[in-house]
């Protein structure tokens, strides 16, 4: 893919760039929101990465213009914010998909694939289920019988891995190597309080718990009821 690498922090830049590069990407870094836009503006990206808080102009107001403009270039935003409101006024403004840091290369790399199959076929919203419990996974929104349940990034992000992996075991380890960032601060007792914590709240908003334990197996979603 032809993509435009908007961030203005080098030290995340050029390793950014230069993993894409090996993934067979063609890649133009720019470093300011101004340069980014009128770049977009010729036409010549498949994909723009870009960085919420740029200086000049930010993500979030590139990817409005943009659709403004309607041009229909794929935009991921890569950004720290990760707050249910951000993430929605992100999707809101007309990005595609929404990454936040620090993540994986790996993820970044899936998320491109996912982006490269949807520039080829029409948009459907991805909505995972489980028997009255409902993801909506681009606003990030979590519901119960219709009311908004208030979940923590991390804990949205065990939810949808359990609901894209029905059946399948998972010990915390591995967990914490796929939702998790190298340099966090974090190992498996921070993955089992982030499990109780979901496992409560879905609980207390009626809802049965989804989750089995297999005790010296790991955790696995229960079939829907």
């Amino acid at each position: 893919m032809r993509i435009l690498l908007a961030e203005d922090d080098a030290r995340l830049a050029t390793p950014l760039r230069d993993f894409l590069s090996r993934e067979q990407h063609a890649v133009t870094w720019v470093g300011d929101g101004v340069m980014a836009l009128a770049e977009l503006l010729k036409g010549h990206y498949d994909l723009a990465l870009l960085d919420w808080m740029l200086p000049g102009k930010d993500g979030l107001a590139i990817v409005a213009e943009l659709r403004r403009r309607q041009r229909h270039t794929l935009v991921l935003m890569l950004t720290a914010r990760d707050s249910l409101d951000d993430v929605v006024a992100g999707l809101g403004a007309g990005a595609d998909d929404y990454l936040v840091k620090p993540f994986r290369m790996g993820e970044l790399s899936a998320r491109i694939r996912s982006l490269e199959r949807r520039a080829d076929r029409p948009y459907e919203r991805q909505v995972l289920v489980w028997g009255p419990l409902r993801l909506e996974v681009e606003s990030g929104q979590t519901l119960v019988e219709e009311e908004l349940l208030p979940l923590t990034s991390k804990e949205r992000q065990l939810l949808e891995w359990f609901l894209r992996h029905p059946g399948r075991l998972a010990q915390r380890p591995y967990l914490l190597d796929q939702l998790w960032s190298i340099d966090a601060d974090a190992g498996e007792e921070t993955v089992k309080t982030h499990l109780n914590n979901l496992r409560r709240k879905l609980r207390a908003a009626g809802c049965p718990d989804p989750i089995e334990t297999v005790h010296g197996q790991g955790y696995r979603l229960l079939p829907s009821p």
